[in-house]
């Protein structure tokens, strides 16, 4: 039993970590776009959705791993 659940938790730690990259990758390609930099221009921040999907990225990608090196 306690085989299953470890490599279960590792393939939700592989899962999370793709994730997490896509989400990043995701939010990176939107921070290059023509909306993106004109909102940036004018607000000085980036937008709402570019940074969502950062932290998202950013916190599936840290719990991902967490998962799988956890022993």
């Amino acid at each position: 039993m306690a085989q299953s659940n470890a490599s279960s938790m590792k393939i939700a730690g592989i899962v999370l970590v793709i994730v997490g990259i896509g989400l990043l990758t995701w939010g990176f390609q939107m921070s290059g776009s023509i909306g993106s930099e004109i909102t940036e221009g004018l607000t000085g921040a980036q937008p709402d959705g570019v940074m969502t999907r950062y932290i998202a990225g950013a916190a599936s990608l840290a719990v991902g791993l967490f998962l799988l090196f956890r022993k």
